[in-house]
């Protein structure tokens, strides 16, 4: 019995060592596993309803806006295929509105309008097979409406779909919204500078009036656009063409994008979706193809935005696919307002461009806090994790130069307290560039349970509390470049590079060396 009883204790605690090493890799696959492919998100995947909202802050389960049984086609009001229907489509949504709502239906067919402003209680459905193609002359976005252009306000062309003040409203359907054709608008839209060298701050918005007379520059009109709206729902229909920004909510509450289809490649300034200086955000099922960032969140520019002092916050993004685009989801570079509690999950960045992306420039204000990420696929062009804070000398002159020194003031932006869990990257040029500024370096970022195949790994620039935990990194590089850095920790991170050591670039202007905590090196396939 002496004998005995060890020898099956010991079996006993070797059966439950084996059982939590088989439970920790289960539980490891099962989190890989619950990372969707490109199959099973963007468009084609929305389903019917939305399913219940979580994120890691206090967040409103939003729901589609309803709206009266009574309809209008407009063919039954007068709608021929051969000529301009603004005044008809017009008419439609203001008769809708005033008898208290319903849904204007766009049916199959070629359409062609001016500018269309939305009204409260009313549905703009576009049936399938609809094609809505909107004017390219400036004179069909008259007279000049408020909006806001870059993050800066101003009396211009406003939208092709446009909204202020209005409640309860929706674009819905699977047909097809072609923008701008070739003509004035394209042609006098401002590219001689950036917008706050050419707004003076000081003057009333009132007075800031761009309406392309006698051939002077205007502010292009994005594509969708409602502004100071509450109750907003965007779902199914395709964009393409834009002249700019495609979807743009505006100092909006409860906003729900989903199963929209945008194409804007090779479109300058082409965005997919920006949530700008708005709350209870629900994007999902949006399969994206731009001429710049996929999905962005922005809250005014320079000292005009910190005028309006309005944050974008409580913003989910779920289930979404980026295919084409300077950055699958990015932060700014307009953030005066500040963006915060963003909570992106359960998507995949396949675009050219950087993954998942936080910019902003010295004098723009403002900057982002308490954003969060969670099960994302990436395989990109450029960088997986992109901070970029200097931009170029082409847009902010000096600033962009970070030996340039700069004293803290009102617009001087920040970034931290953001949580990235849960990634793949399966291609990237880089793991993670950080640049910073010196005078208010990134801080507080959290990076967890990751595989990552890159050719470059670290490039540090004025960053502090970086900790990367539990991470499988793949390179051919060894190196990690810092530059006034503080605090940058590396624990329970497998390195499969060909130095069997990660070597450490300093700069001259400073910085502390990594925190290596039970780290491993991996020997890469192939190599003796």
């Amino acid at each position: 019995m002496s004998f005995v009883q060890p020898f099956v204790s010991a079996i006993l605690l070797l059966a439950c060592l084996l059982q939590a090493c088989n439970s920790r890799q289960e539980k490891k696959e099962q989190q890989v596993h619950a990372i969707p492919t490109a199959r099973e998100v963007g468009a084609a995947r929305m389903p019917d309803s939305i399913a219940p909202i979580k994120a890691p802050f206090p967040m409103e389960n939003l729901k589609q806006p309803v709206f009266p049984d009574q309809s209008k086609n407009i063919v039954d009001l007068g709608a021929k295929a051969d000529a301009q229907v603004t005044a008809i489509i017009q008419q439609g949504i203001d008769e809708l509105s005033a008898t208290g709502g319903g849904t204007l239906r766009i049916p199959k067919g070629k359409w062609k309008t001016g500018r269309i402003a939305l009204k409260s209680h009313v549905n703009l459905h576009l049936e399938e097979g609809a094609e809505l193609y909107f004017s390219g002359e400036i004179n069909d976005y008259l007279p000049v409406v408020f909006t806001r252009n870059e993050g800066v306000e101003v009396m211009s062309l406003g939208a092709c779909i446009y909204a202020n003040n209005q409640e309860n409203i929706a674009i819905t359907g699977k047909g097809r919204l072609i923008g701008p054709a070739e003509g004035s608008v394209r042609k006098q839209i401002m590219t001689h500078d950036v917008i706050e060298n050419v707004v003076p701050h000081d003057k009333p918005v009132a007075e800031r009036i761009y309406d392309g007379k006698d051939g002077s520059f205007i502010f292009p009109p994005m594509f969708i656009a409602p502004i100071n709206c509450r109750d907003v729902l965007i779902e199914g229909v395709r964009l393409e063409r834009t002249a700019f920004w495609n979807i743009v909510p505006q100092y909006c509450d409860r906003v729900i994008i989903r199963g929209v289809t945008i194409h804007s490649i090779g479109i300058p300034r082409g965005d997919g979706i920006d949530v700008e200086s708005s709350t209870n955000v629900l994007i999902e099922y949006c399969t994206l193809q731009t001429g710049d960032d996929c999905l962005a969140m922005k809250a005014g520019r320079g000292w005009d935005g910190l005028r309006v002092n309005r944050p974008t916050e409580n913003v989910v993004v779920r289930y979404c696919l980026a295919e084409k685009g300077h950055g699958g989801i990015t932060i700014g570079s307009e953030t005066a307002g500040m963006i915060r509690k963003l909570y992106v999950h359960d998507c995949v960045f396949n675009n050219e461009g950087n993954g998942i992306r936080f910019k902003t420039r010295r004098p723009r204000g403002g900057g982002g806090e308490q954003l969060f990420y969670d099960r994302i696929r990436l395989r990109v062009g450029e960088t997986a994790l992109r901070w970029d804070m200097l931009g170029s000398a082409v847009h902010v002159g000096a600033a962009a130069d970070r030996s340039q020194k700069v004293e803290l003031n009102e617009l001087t932006p920040h970034f931290r307290d953001i949580q990235i869990s849960n990634l793949i990257v399966e291609d990237a040029s880089h793991f993670v560039r950080i640049d910073g500024i010196p005078e208010a370096p990134l801080e507080k970022v959290e990076i967890r349970q990751v595989r990552a195949k890159t050719e470059r790994l670290f490039d540090i620039k004025d960053a502090r509390h970086i900790a990367i935990e539990n991470a499988k990194l793949v390179s051919q590089d060894s190196m990690v470049h810092l530059v006034n850095t503080q605090d940058i920790t590396f624990s329970k991170v497998d390195f499969d590079i060909p130095a069997k050591k990660v070597y450490q670039h300093i700069a001259a202007d400073g910085g502390d060396s990594v925190i290596l905590k039970d780290i491993r090196y991996t020997k890469i396939e192939g190599e003796e």
